[in-house]
């Protein structure tokens, strides 16, 4: 359970939050949550997401139950580090697709006094860590993880089982590409998937 870290004045460093999980277990609804509490006590926030995502929108950050939060599109994490400069908070959706340079990112951010919340896939479909995630939640001060409900069996579901045959890393899709799966389910479809080639 991810607990408020105190104000300490005295203290000028910030703190890096990470949520990960699979597709579909709320990771962006969990970011928009923190994000518009932060907005609500009158704090400066500034929202980023990669360029490359517009499933749902150009400029929003938008969860699959259709919450939405006003965000800057990046095409790099550099550019993050410019655009934050004087916030209180800053948020990072799909931070799965930037490359190593968001880990320098948000721990320079942190280190400036900026709350940092981060949101991403922690594995790849393929049930590897993805990107920058690891090092990311190496270095967070809080790390929740959340999960969706496996689409077969009903139990939790961490991985990201990919549909299409498809073996890009970076593919962006919703549930007609992919479907949450537990452990046990995503050993049995891999398999098959295995046997069928």
């Amino acid at each position: 359970m991810f607990l408020e870290n105190t104000v300490n004045h005295k203290e000028q460093f910030g703190w890096i939050e990470v949520i990960c999980g699979s597709m579909f277990s709320g990771k962006t609804e969990e970011l928009i949550r923190r994000l518009k509490r932060a907005q609500f006590a009158k704090q400066k926030v500034e929202i980023f997401k990669p360029a490359i995502d517009t499933r749902y929108h150009d400029e929003m950050v938008v969860s699959h139950n259709a919450n939405e939060i006003r965000s800057t599109p990046v095409p790099a994490a550099a550019n993050i580090a410019i655009l934050a400069q004087g916030c209180d908070v800053v948020g990072i959706d799909e931070a799965q697709f930037f490359d190593d340079e968001i880990v320098r990112v948000c721990n320079d951010l942190a280190n400036q006094g900026i709350r940092v919340i981060v949101a991403g896939l922690d594995m790849d479909f393929k049930g590897n860590p993805f990107g920058p995630m690891p090092a990311l939640m190496a270095t967070a001060e809080y790390v929740t993880k959340v999960h969706a409900v496996c689409t077969r069996t009903g139990n939790l579901a961490n991985y990201s089982f990919r549909k299409t045959d498809n073996e890009k890393l970076v593919m962006l899709g919703e549930t007609e590409e992919y479907e949450p799966l537990s452990r046990a389910a995503y050993y049995h479809a891999m398999r098959k998937d295995q046997e069928g080639k």
